[in-house]
């Protein structure tokens, strides 16, 4: 029996017992709230066999990344039962988990709990319970193109300055003929812009918050950073990029359009380009927190009805077993599966023969520092792991977009943003 029929079979036995099952003798349905990100769609079509296998109908609802933060939040928050299974990250899951919002997952031994990359792992979990499974997982990367460096005469370096990281740009730049020296992130949203803003704030020795929590955003460190960032993007970016997030990069990076983007690595399975080349990413002089650690999980809200089968389609969909149906699919193949998130896949030949990208994206993943140091007095990277942060964070990255944009000047940009800051902060009570 497959596993998939296993954890179909169990399910109904334990919701038969209990007197709940299907009565009609109809399979039940599951509405699962998905990003819209390469992975999670090809996931619809690899998961039409679990609904063969299991009779279990998959109602997707695929929406863009800050609209499923907003939607999901909002529904899980008050138990409105919307969704059964939810896309979630690292900030949210002990947070979630700790508050009662999220079921704790404990999957049967042939899930192999331990395969999942511990860094991953302890992200998504509560005083060492995890409560979202990780589909994939991910750190951030310089993914640039080496015809386009070596036709110019540069190179960019593992851990690179980002003076060296700008003139490499500076170079490979051709609007004229369709090519920008540096694609990245502008669109606004905590997930988004920031996302790659906070690292780069952090290679320059920048943070969110003192060790009081206490907003630090119009320190000297994020102001070089930003300055940094408008100037970067501002000259050797494409125009409109402050409405450009990973999906659209990732269209005009395979469209030849990008001399680099620095993003995350799970972006390799999908370059189309020929010739990409990875490094490590850059920094201003620390190098602690220049490239993130995320994983988009799976996670079962606590006032879905459905909690049973919930828990067996995640433990199917982050399985090996899931893995390797990628792998054997007709429209994938190992270069497609999810990465990040567990050790077999990397050991596998098939992946290993297919993935130049593995080894870059594996050192990324175990470099990234998300601990709480002097420095960065919160756990996390690219964010900070307390609740008040994607209010914090969403209403900074509208700023850091009107800088982009030229509406705003860095400066006026940086002010706006701590008092935002200040005034949440203040309210929640630090």
């Amino acid at each position: 029996m497959s596993i998939k029929k296993a954890l179909y079979a169990a399910t109904a036995m334990s919701l038969f017992a209990a007197g709940g099952a299907v009565a009609d003798g109809h399979a039940k349905e599951l509405t699962i709230a998905i990003v819209n990100n390469g992975h999670m769609i090809n996931m619809q079509k690899v998961a039409e066999a679990y609904t063969e296998d299991t009779g279990v109908k998959l109602n997707w609802v695929s929406l863009e990344e800050g609209v499923l933060r907003e939607q999901v939040t909002s529904d899980t928050a008050t138990g409105g039962g919307q969704y059964d299974v939810i896309n979630i990250g690292m900030q949210e899951a002990p947070i979630w988990g700790a508050a009662g919002w999220i079921e704790a997952l404990d999957f049967g031994a042939e899930y192999d709990a331990d395969d999942i990359l511990p860094a991953i792992r302890a992200g998504l979990s509560h005083e060492g319970t995890m409560y979202a499974a990780p589909f994939y997982g991910e750190s951030s990367m310089v993914m640039y193109r080496k015809d386009l460096t070596d036709a110019a005469g540069v190179t960019i370096a593992d851990n690179d300055s980002w003076d060296n990281v700008k003139a490499a740009a500076a170079a490979m730049h051709n609007p004229d003929a369709g090519v920008y020296g540096a694609c990245l992130r502008g669109k606004p949203g905590w997930g988004d812009n920031m996302a790659f803003v906070t690292t780069m704030v952090n290679s320059f020795g920048g943070a969110w918050f003192d060790a009081d929590f206490k907003p630090t955003i119009n320190s000297d460190e994020w102001k070089a950073a930003i300055n940094f960032y408008v100037d970067l993007l501002g000259n050797y970016g494409p125009p409109g990029s402050e409405g450009n997030s990973f999906n659209e990069i990732l269209a005009l990076y395979n469209e030849g359009k990008c001399g680099m983007w620095i993003d995350a690595t799970i972006a390799a399975s999908f370059l189309e380009v020929d010739g990409v080349a990875y490094a490590q990413s850059p920094n201003a002089g620390n190098p602690v927190g220049a490239n993130w650690l995320w994983a988009w999980a799976m996670a079962v809200p606590t006032g879905t009805e459905n909690t049973a089968e919930a828990k067996a389609f995640i433990e199917w969909a982050t399985s090996k077993e899931y893995v390797y149906a990628v792998a054997t699919h007709p429209d994938f193949g190992w270069s497609k599966v999810p990465t990040g998130q567990r050790a077999s896949t990397y050991a596998h030949n098939g992946f290993k023969e297919v993935a130049g990208f593995a080894a870059a994206e594996m050192a990324a993943i175990e470099s990234a520092a998300p601990e709480a140091t002097d420095l960065k007095p919160y756990v996390g990277v690219q964010f900070a792991a307390i609740p008040e942060f994607p209010e914090v964070g969403s209403a900074v990255a509208q700023e850091i977009a009107a800088a982009l944009s030229g509406a705003k000047s860095v400066d006026d940009a940086l002010a706006a943003s701590q008092a935002a800051a200040e005034a949440i902060m203040t309210e929640a009570g630090y």
